[in-house]
Order: C-alpha cells, then structure tokens, then sequence
C-alpha cells in the first residue's frame, strides 16, 4: 500500500514551508495539565524559530515553567470534496498541505545583538519590502519586549498530495483544481501532476 502522507525530507523544502508562513502556532504545557496553543507571527531564520511577546503572561509563564514546545505551521493547498465526484464517500473527501511541525526548547533571548537581529529578521519577513525601519537596540520596544527562540530538537514535515491514490485519479483530481481555479488550487495541481 502506498503512504497516504509523504514525508517531506528534504532541508531546503522544509525551510520552504516554513519562509511561505506568517502564522505558526506554538504549543507550551500548561500549568493545568493541558497543553496551550497560541497562534503567533514568526520567523525561521538561522535554523530556529523566533517571535516576539510580552514578558508577561500565560506563554510566558508556561515557557518559564517548562521551555519544552511544539511549533506548527500548515499550507491549506486545496480541499477536494464530493463535487469533484459525486460516488465519493463523505467519509473520503480530502484536503491537500503542507505541514512542519518543530520540537525544542524555547528560550528567551538575552543577548542584545541577537534580540536586535532576530526582530529585524522578523520586520523582514513580515513587511516584505527593503525599506522598513530598522530596530535599533537603544528603542523603547526593544526594551519592552521579549524575544524568544525555539532551538530545534526535531523537526518533521509532511506533504499531502493524494499519494494513496492512482495517477489516474491524481490527474483527475489536477484537472478538477485546474478548472475550480480556486486559491491554492493551480498549486495543487501542479503538484499532483509531477
């Protein structure tokens, strides 16, 4: 049987998914038991994920407490539902992505030079144009701020192209996503067609 989900192995295409991201979420254990999830802007750079907060409050708390996470970020490629065909079961209909999911130890970021990189390198990613205001170390935001940097443990990644189905049926998928046209839908079928 061929895999349902492939494992995506690859370096490059793992910092790919995650450099398309702007939201990941970031998962801390809860001094209750249950983890917390939070969605944040972030950015990978340098082989860690880094994002800015306040210095107080629940993730806070739970990253001083326990500085194990869980970071995810996902791609929604295209869903494939029951109009594409009617004699799919419910149970059968399907959604494409990408997916990165990160373990590793978060920790506050003292070094100036480093907390001054890493929010330039997150103004960067986030404003997507060269001219952005640079931060300095001596602004008031800098110093109000905390910058936390998730060191990776592991990571792992996936893809789900419909690798459990025939060529016949991925392209028949492909030409459904080529004539919906909707986001995400050319991508999808570019891709079912490799």
């Amino acid at each position: 049987m061929r895999k349902k989900y492939c494992a995506v192995t690859d370096s490059e295409d793992i910092s790919r998914i995650l450099e398309r991201c702007r939201i990941g979420r970031l998962a801390t254990n809860g001094v209750d038991g249950f983890p917390y999830i939070v969605p944040l802007n972030f950015v990978y750079w340098r082989g860690s994920v880094y994002f800015h907060c306040a210095r107080k409050g629940e993730k806070m708390d739970n990253i001083k407490r326990d500085p194990k996470v869980c970071f995810e970020v996902d791609i929604p490629l295209s869903y494939v539902g029951r109009e594409c065909n009617s004699q799919l079961p419910p149970c059968q209909v399907h959604q494409l992505y990408h997916s990165v999911i990160l373990r590793g130890l978060a920790e506050i970021v003292e070094d100036i030079d480093e907390k001054v990189a890493a929010l330039n390198a997150l103004m960067a990613r986030h404003e997507e144009r060269p001219d952005f205001d640079e931060i300095k170390a001596d602004m008031t935001g800098v110093k109000i701020c905390n910058v936390v940097a998730v060191r990776v443990e592991s990571i792992t990644a996936k893809s789900d192209l419909l690798q459990k189905k025939t060529d016949d049926e991925k392209n028949h998928v492909a030409e459904y996503l080529a004539r919906r046209d909707l986001p995400g839908d050319s991508e999808a079928a570019s891709l079912l067609r490799r």
